[in-house]
């Protein structure tokens, strides 16, 4: 695991879980590989603040508008250790956002999905969501 900082955020609405769908890159290096889904998130730049990571990530991922963020937990990740925070957000519906960092014109990401979470699990508890979810083929 690479020694990097990294935010993702976890936002719940109507019972469900907002997550991003992206593409691997694939044998040609291009963003045609395997799907995954990943929580909302991204990189820490350097100086700033995780908390304000977590904002802009949230915009540049999804187009929301975060209202309030608060720490939740902290979650392995592949790219480093990933502080996540429960985000509330504005009203509107997702669109799939753009990864101006990247070296690529291809697009890696897919477009975010609302996950229906158990009925346990989509309280106001304090419940750890995977940060990561790999696609299985079929």
């Amino acid at each position: 695991m690479a020694d990097r900082s990294r935010v993702a955020a976890v936002i719940v609405r109507d019972g469900c879980l907002l997550m991003v769908r992206e593409r691997a890159a694939g044998p040609t290096g291009r963003h045609d590989g395997p799907e995954y889904w990943a929580l909302p998130g991204g990189g820490v730049e350097p100086g700033e603040d995780p908390g304000e990571a977590v904002r802009r990530e949230v915009v540049e991922r999804t187009g929301l508008v975060p209202l309030a963020v608060r720490h939740a937990y902290e979650a392995p990740y592949p790219s480093g250790w990933t502080s996540c925070y429960r985000v509330e957000v504005g009203p509107g519906e997702p669109r799939p956002g753009v990864d101006g960092d990247m070296g690529c014109d291809c697009p890696r990401m897919v477009g975010p999905v609302w996950v229906p979470l158990a009925r346990a699990l989509a309280g106001e508890g304090r419940v750890m969501v995977p940060t990561l979810l790999m696609a299985a083929s079929v």
